[in-house]
């Protein structure tokens, strides 16, 4: 007789849970049950959404927004998108370019399932964010995984980018700042990569820029700023990490008309439009100069420092100093393969649940950012979280 997995397509058997959701039910469940935890694997601010974006919301839940929305956002909130690029990214975009969706998450989704046909390669410089291995797949592509190492700052090369592509790769994803290691390509870093990709014009480009704010050297650049990557470039974004914002659930992408059309067509069958009162209090977010969320810059770059400090101090923990976002990424292939507290750690995956269970804090294993050798802690926690877990973890290894 079959069994219920049986009964399951081959789909959803085949996908994995993501890690850091699993990380953070665990976590929670250990904490339910009485188990004092400190946790750093989730990419959540631990600030409260700025007051003048939830006075917004209460105003739309007052003059009655409650109505189904358009499938790619509110003409309003295309047309703040379309600001904020043109402000912050020197992009020039019309509301054809612009889809709102349910998070960037669904945005990435949208992107793959348009693009994508069975056995289409997209190439993922390592590490990269969790999810974009398994959208692929999910998508019916194949993940091609480019390996990066501390020492060239977590990332790819113009040279390791036109080693990776075949006649096959239909799409090249990245993340700037990046999740999960924090670098950030510059200009220069780019145009050697977009080099590369004009001898092949049938690639399309994946920017996810969702940590844009969150930058500690100043400068962000975005491949679409180039004109000659403007029309095969999809720059992803939204306002869960900036604007402390996660529950909210807002994303968007500006990119070439077809693939936004595209992607309105998919989410018209699959969600409709995103939410309507998040959807108005993103419009205010938006609106505001940048400046109204620098306070939470400024904390997490402090934490940022703080974290770097504590972990040079606890042996076997090789870092990169992240220019951006919130975490750091540190190389842990000093304890593969050693015995602590009888454990034998065979692996990262062995290594973060080491941690979880002898120094009572959650992180999150490389491996399922596609870096085998690290495990990624976020430090978008208190100072005082920060510090106790750094102390937990050092007397846990040594």
């Amino acid at each position: 007789m079959e069994t219920k997995q049986q009964q399951l397509s081959d789909r959803i058997n085949n996908l994995e849970t993501s890690a850091t959701l699993a990380m953070a039910a665990k976590a929670r469940e250990l904490k339910e049950a009485g188990k004092d935890i400190i946790g750093l694997s989730l990419g959540e601010p631990d600030f409260n959404t700025p007051d003048f974006i939830k006075e917004a919301a209460i105003k739309a839940i007052n003059d009655n927004y409650n109505s189904y929305t358009p499938v790619d956002g509110y003409a309003e909130l295309k047309d703040a998108v379309i600001t904020k690029f043109k402000r912050d990214n020197k992009l020039t975009y019309d509301r054809s370019q612009i889809v709102v969706s349910t998070g960037a998450k669904q945005s990435l989704y949208n992107v793959a399932m348009v693009c994508l046909n069975a056995g289409d390669e997209v190439i993922l410089p390592c590490p990269y964010w969790v999810s974009y291995s398994d959208i692929v797949k999910l998508a019916d592509g194949v993940p091609v995984e480019v390996p990066t190492t501390i020492d060239s700052d977590f990332k790819m090369t113009a040279d390791q980018l036109e080693a990776a592509i075949t006649p096959k790769t239909k799409m090249l994803w990245y993340s700037s700042p990046c999740n999960p290691s924090g670098s950030i390509y510059s200009k220069e870093e780019l145009r050697a990569l977009a080099d590369v990709l004009q001898k092949h014009p049938q690639i399309v480009v994946v920017s996810d820029e969702i940590y844009e704010h969150i930058n500690y050297v100043g400068d962000h650049f975005s491949m679409a700023q180039f004109d000659d990557m403007y029309e095969r470039t999809v720059t992803v974004n939204g306002v869960s990490k900036a604007f402390a914002m996660t529950g909210w659930r807002i994303g968007y992408i500006g990119g070439p008309k077809y693939i936004a059309r595209a992607c309105n067509k998919l989410q018209g069958q699959v969600t409709s439009g995103a939410n309507c009162i998040a959807q108005r209090a993103v419009i205010t977010a938006l609106e505001a100069p940048i400046s109204e969320i620098q306070f939470m810059v400024d904390q997490f770059k402090e934490r940022r420092k703080l974290i770097l400090g504590l972990l040079a101090d606890i042996p076997g923990f090789e870092c990169n100093e992240p220019e951006g976002a919130f975490y750091v990424f540190p190389n842990i292939e000093h304890y593969i393969g050693k015995t602590l507290k009888g454990q034998t750690i065979k692996d990262a995956s062995d290594f973060s649940m080491f941690l979880l269970e002898h120094a009572n804090v959650a992180t999150v294993t490389g491996d399922a950012f596609g870096g085998p050798n690290c495990i990624r802690l976020s430090y978008a926690a208190s100072q005082e979280d920060i510090k106790n877990a750094m102390s937990r973890i050092k007397e846990a290894v040594s």
